[in-house]
């Protein structure tokens, strides 16, 4: 028989047993542990003793979680979730998983020192790439440390003490000069295009003379298109992502949604020698433009295998599909686009984001603007 409100019992062999709980299995159900003694006094103390190191085991764990900096890498990945798009938040778990936590995670957050993190920085450069082939490039450490100082500014929130100064913290940060076809290139292609012209190579003709994003023409249907008001409609975009769950049978997925941000929902008004080269094409409402059909979609990655073989076909430099984008903005500024129609056009939130990463003057523009000058009378 138990005393009242305990599990202590008296045995028949005349011991006096006490159980407590020391964990839970997978199914949630409590596994034990058992004391023996021969008096109830005895029993009980070791009981009272057992169930207080438990307590205090289980408090410390919590706590020496909690110093870890994996602890609060989760933690931020976590609050940023209802936030970003899917694939920003598949982008930061991948980053955080494979460059972060096996480096930093195991430190617990308060001992990450100025030194500790210049020495991660400096070893990520030379030697980070996850293939074991060399450094990472500065743009590729620029984002991890956007992810490392957000995720500590997360952590001094809830009164975390952090010891890291990152403003000592810099490195060589090279500026990526983007691929633009040439006026040359650009005919070759558009020999290339024209030859046995087809779906496909209408995809990339079109990105020519508009300058969308891949994911943007591969989500395109013809309900997008007015062939009537001569003009695209951009209203989704085509991602292949990997599973949310990493342990999933399917390791990636094809998602359809909405662009990257408000700018990206647009409409571009189309010349008339595009709607002529496009309407021999042009299919029901809800086909999509690269297949024609309904439910067949074409991948991003699949254009981007066309678009080589195109080039190589073309005798062109190597490039890829994005340059076709920054192709046409440095057409547009040739032809004298002012920046502010340019940037609506391209779907983007500024027109800083035009002028630095999209706006490329080319030799032959440098020499007509130099040649505007006039010698002054003497």
């Amino acid at each position: 028989m138990s005393r009242t409100g305990e599990n202590i019992y008296k045995r028949k062999d005349g011991r006096w047993e006490a159980r407590y709980i020391d964990s839970y299995d997978g199914n949630g159900k409590a596994k034990y542990k058992y004391l023996y003694a021969p008096t109830y006094t005895e029993v009980k103390a070791k009981l009272l003793k057992a169930q207080n190191y438990t307590d205090l085991t289980s408090d410390l764990e919590k706590t020496k979680d909690k110093e870890k900096y994996e602890y609060w890498l989760d933690a931020w990945l976590h609050a940023k979730r209802l936030g970003v798009k899917e694939s920003t938040y598949i982008r930061y778990r991948n980053t955080i998983e494979n460059h972060i936590k096996p480096d930093l995670g195991k430190y617990p957050i308060n001992k990450i020192s100025t030194s500790l993190m210049e020495q991660f920085v400096s070893r990520k450069l030379q030697n980070g790439r996850i293939d074991g082939n060399g450094g990472l490039s500065p743009k590729s450490m620029s984002d991890i440390m956007v992810i490392v100082k957000e995720s500590f500014k997360y952590a001094q929130s809830y009164g975390v003490i952090v010891v890291c100064s990152f403003e000592r913290i810099s490195f060589k940060k090279n500026a990526q000069e983007m691929r633009v076809l040439s006026l040359l290139e650009e005919q070759r292609l558009l020999s290339v295009l024209f030859k046995d012209f087809d779906r496909y190579k209408m995809g990339v003709f079109i990105c020519l003379y508009t300058g969308i994003r891949i994911g943007e023409l591969c989500a395109l249907q013809w309900k997008n298109v007015s062939l009537s008001e001569n003009a695209i409609k951009i209203e989704y975009t085509m991602q292949r992502l990997q599973s949310e769950n990493l342990n999933a049978v399917q390791k990636t997925r094809i998602i359809v949604t909405e662009p990257k941000s408000y700018a990206a929902l647009r409409t571009i008004p189309l010349p008339e020698f595009v709607i002529d080269v496009i309407k021999p094409f042009a299919g029901s409402p809800n086909t999509y433009v690269l297949s024609g059909e309904c439910k067949k979609i074409i991948e991003p990655r699949t254009m981007q295998n066309k678009f080589k073989t195109y080039l190589a076909e073309g005798k062109i430099e190597e490039a890829n599909f994005h340059s076709l984008r920054h192709t046409f903005a440095t057409r547009c500024i040739e032809a004298g686009f002012d920046v502010k129609t340019l940037s609506e056009i391209l779907g983007h939130s500024s027109v800083k984001i035009t002028l630095d990463k999209y706006v490329h003057s080319s030799m032959q523009l440098k020499r007509s603007n130099m040649e505007k000058l006039k010698l002054a009378s003497v």
